[in-house]
């Protein structure tokens, strides 16, 4: 089944990318979780209008490029997240919210897939490369915050970090007991979806084929009883 990805979904795809996946795992998870849509030839026709109209804005030469590094060089993006005690995020910052950010706060275009960080998932300051062109690549600043609050100073945040690699090595033990008591539950839907399908596929040709003690006998030449 083919559906538009709303969001980032790890394993799967990101947020605006068509992707076929099992049935049941769009019916039973993606869907109702608003991760993703059905894929209907009108969704996917405005998608495709939607990114040709941004792509107008993406560099499309060297020259283009190191304009738009130049801009990006003074450019600070803000994002306010939830966050634990020790700076810790609810979630995460995203390639796709950079690139959302900088379309809302620059109407620059830029692929996500040319933001080259993992998931910050950590309050502070970040620098995080961007590559516009082959052979053109600006870093962009980053502040991730605690929502409703402001950045704390660079000894604070040291400080938090350092708490929160306390807890993890305490909490260490505990660890692989907890993994196996929280599986991943989008991974346990898809592996379902997957075999659900499997098996539906191959139901007509095991209902049609008789066992095979019922073919070896069926292949043996037939002898007249004696007389």
């Amino acid at each position: 089944m083919e559906v538009i990805l709303l969001q980032d979904v790890e394993k799967v795809g990101l947020r605006g990318d068509v992707v076929n996946v099992a049935r049941g795992y769009a019916r039973n998870f993606l869907l109702p979780r608003r991760l993703a849509e059905e894929a209907t030839p009108a969704k996917v026709a405005e998608l495709r209008k939607r990114e040709e109209q941004r792509a107008r804005h993406e560099a499309q030469t060297a020259e283009q490029a190191r304009e738009i590094a130049a801009v990006l060089e003074q450019t600070e993006l803000r994002f306010e997240m939830k966050a634990g005690p020790t700076g810790s995020l609810f979630g995460s910052v995203t390639p796709t919210n950079i690139a959302d950010e900088l379309w809302e706060t620059r109407k620059i275009r830029v692929d996500r897939r040319r933001i080259q960080i993992e998931n910050i998932k950590r309050i502070g300051r970040h620098s995080v490369p961007v590559q516009l062109f082959d052979g053109v690549e600006v870093e962009v600043r980053a502040v991730v915050v605690p929502e409703g609050g402001e950045l704390p100073s660079e000894e604070e945040l040291a400080a938090m970090e350092a708490a929160e690699r306390a807890e993890q090595e305490a909490a260490a033990p505990a660890e692989p007991a907890a993994e196996a008591a929280e599986l991943d539950e989008a991974a346990e839907f898809q592996e379902a979806a997957e075999l659900d399908e499997a098996a539906d596929d191959q139901a007509p040709s095991a209902a049609a084929e008789p066992p095979g003690d019922e073919l070896a006998a069926a292949d043996e030449p037939q002898t007249a009883p004696e007389e």
